[in-house]
């Protein structure tokens, strides 16, 4: 287990760049001083950024890489240039043991992609999984997973999904059992997929993992709290989490307009005020950032593009308990479990 964590962090990505990739790294220290960190970008403008930040001036390292990937660039683009880019070397930082995880906020596909080709997938593993915190309306958030990793995923993936989902909420949820459900049309046995009915029946038989397999999820209830673990496809997973975000901030801006349209309005939001900013710290996702690739042998977490210094505090700090808790060895761990069980099932 490792103790005081190094974060490899493309300084270059994200709307914003060196700005709040630095300032984000140094909130995270001051949160944790146990934490260093390795910059990729360009010097000069990391250095210029560095200065506001002192405190952290002992635990960075700066390497200059003359080159960016931009959102526009295709993930077959960025590869061929990974070598010269902040997101690459980043990525091969920890590849190379001079890190121990790496962080973004630049093209998702780029990463993904680079990430896979460097790390390659963890045996017992057929494809990654991109991982996030969502919030809810009960004691912890819940994580939901692929979102947008894999357009089409079989029972297998899905199955696999669900142990590395597991694993992942033991780790940042500390659940000790997490309750896992599939995302479906219905709660009944008999609807969806064949694929998530496949998924479903293996999973109920998987009472010797660290999980509680409690069926089939809708997605208007996935935020209501009563689930840890939501497993879908990369294409359901993606569509939902958009639908998600694009709730909360129409419910905001529904809040914004209606408390501004009159006096008495304006009045009322002064009385209301508190409610309203407990409101807006739940609906924050600045407050839940840091999405992770899961199933690569290596550790990888991707920051929102438009996130602010508190968003990238909070994606390093998903990064650093990812390595302090070995969630790596977790997921293998249960992984070998399947295996065991599956030798022992054929065997009778």
């Amino acid at each position: 287990m490792v103790s005081s964590p190094r974060i490899a962090i493309d300084a270059m990505g994200g709307d914003v760049g060196p700005a709040v990739m630095c300032a984000g790294a140094a909130l995270a220290h001051s949160r944790r001083p146990d934490l260093s960190f390795l910059l990729f970008g360009d010097e000069s403008a990391i250095r210029a950024e560095l200065a506001a930040h002192p405190a952290i001036a002992g635990v960075t390292e700066i390497v200059h890489t003359p080159d960016t990937i931009s959102a526009a660039d295709k993930p077959s683009q960025a590869i061929r240039r990974s070598k010269t880019t902040s997101m690459g070397r980043a990525i091969a930082a920890v590849k190379a043991g001079e890190a121990h995880a790496a962080v973004s906020g630049g093209n998702t596909g780029a990463l993904m992609a680079m990430a896979k080709l460097t790390f390659r997938t963890m045996k017992g593993i057929d494809r990654p999984a991109l991982a996030a915190l969502l919030p809810t309306l009960g004691d912890n958030d819940l994580v939901m997973l692929d979102l947008g990793a894999n357009t089409e995923s079989d029972a297998r993936n899905l199955v696999q999904f669900a142990v590395m989902g597991a694993a992942y909420a033991r780790v940042v949820l500390d659940l000790e059992s997490p309750r896992v459900q599939l995302l479906n049309i219905g709660t009944e046995e008999l609807k969806g997929t064949d694929e998530l009915k496949d998924a479903a029946a293996i999973l109920r038989e998987a009472d010797y993992l660290g999980m509680r397999f409690e069926g089939f999820i809708e997605g208007d209830k996935i935020s209501r709290g009563d689930v840890d673990v939501v497993v879908t496809d990369g294409f359901s997973g993606n569509i939902a989490l958009k639908s998600l975000e694009g709730t909360a901030r129409f419910v905001t801006d529904l809040l914004r307009r209606a408390f501004t349209s009159s006096l008495r309005s304006k009045i009322g939001f002064l009385i209301s005020r508190p409610a309203t900013e407990l409101l807006k710290h739940h609906l924050d996702p600045n407050n839940h950032n840091g999405a992770v690739f899961l199933g690569l042998n290596g550790l990888v977490v991707k920051s929102h593009g438009s996130a602010n210094e508190k968003g990238v505090a909070n994606a390093i700090r998903v990064a650093a308990r990812m390595v302090r808790e070995d969630l790596t060895r977790k997921i293998i761990e249960d992984l070998d479990n399947i295996s065991a069980h599956r030798i022992e099932q054929a065997a009778k």
